[in-house]
């Protein structure tokens, strides 16, 4: 594995190829990361969706089986994989009024025994999960969840400018997809689009395919926010790749379903839209490395 590859982080991915981690087959999850490993990325972070208590755990359990076969395991096929260093829980803890494509239906209000239930035994493995700050009881479970050593990512949500401070100031350090899947940006109410790009602390995801954020969009952000809180994400889904490299993923209404390229397949192309390619390599190495080290 080259050095380029060892530096790679996708802290956030479902699947890709025909695979995702709505699966109790940790050959499943390994081929995940075979294939991440093989589009250039060395470290993933495996993302849930919200579901049942007892399907996430589940499917906790098969990710916690696929790292123990990574660390342990000498088969040619198991060292050829993309390391994953952990879960991202995206829910149950969000706001259906922005659902996006997950399964609103499976959201759960904040509540610290739900907190429990779902993620005892598998603190060690958890590295963040999303949370609507706008919600009762949003704010104390965003205390407990950084207390425990558990990143906290704003998303799929409808705060407002002052809702996302409050979730910030509550511990909350990072914000998910960014203008996806939450209250869009007014001049009256900038909500929390405008308090990420605004607040120089706090990172932010950005999803780097072309039809997640216009361009244009894209070159708002970079031009505003501390460049060194930017994080490009694949949000790749069981569907990624298999219509061939930006290919839109998206039901049958016409709705974002996810990312349509890994995050290096996302640099090449920025890159030859004009980004700054150095830029756009910390926001796949460096970056998710300073956020991630927050917790160690």
């Amino acid at each position: 594995m080259n050095e380029t590859k060892k530096e790679i982080i996708d802290i956030h991915t479902h699947g890709l190829y025909g695979f995702d981690t709505r699966t109790d087959n940790q050959d499943q999850i390994l081929e995940i990361a075979r294939m991440h490993w093989a589009s250039g990325v060395s470290s993933i972070i495996l993302t849930l969706y919200p579901s049942s208590i007892g399907r996430m755990r589940t499917e906790m359990e098969t990710v916690r089986k696929a790292m123990s076969r990574q660390k342990f395991s000498e088969e040619e096929n198991i060292r050829k994989t993309a390391e994953i260093i952990g879960v991202y829980l995206e829910g149950p803890f969000l706001n259906p009024e922005q659902s996006g494509a997950l399964d609103g239906s499976s959201f759960r209000e904040p509540s610290e025994p739900v907190l429990e239930e779902l993620i005892h035994g598998y603190e060690d493995m958890i590295k963040i999960i999303a949370v609507s700050p706008e919600l009762q009881g949003a704010r104390e479970l965003i205390r407990k969840i950084a207390d425990k050593g558990i990143l906290v990512s704003m998303g799929h949500s409808n705060a407002t400018f002052q809702e996302a401070e409050a979730g910030f100031n509550a511990g909350a350090t990072g914000i998910t997809h960014i203008f996806n899947a939450m209250r869009g940006f007014h001049h009256r109410e900038p909500g929390l689009v405008g308090f990420g790009l605004l607040n120089q602390e706090i990172y932010i995801e950005i999803i780097g395919d072309p039809f997640h954020l216009n361009q244009r969009t894209l070159e708002f952000i970079f031009r505003i926010k501390n460049q060194e809180k930017i994080i490009i994400v694949s949000d790749s889904v069981k569907e990624t790749g298999l219509n061939g490299q930006s290919k839109r993923v998206s039901d049958d209404s016409g709705r974002l379903r996810g990312g349509c390229m890994t995050v290096t397949e996302s640099i090449a192309v920025l890159s030859e839209k004009g980004f700054d390619k150095d830029v756009l390599i910390d926001c796949v190495t460096r970056n998710p490395e300073r956020y991630l080290s927050i917790i160690r």
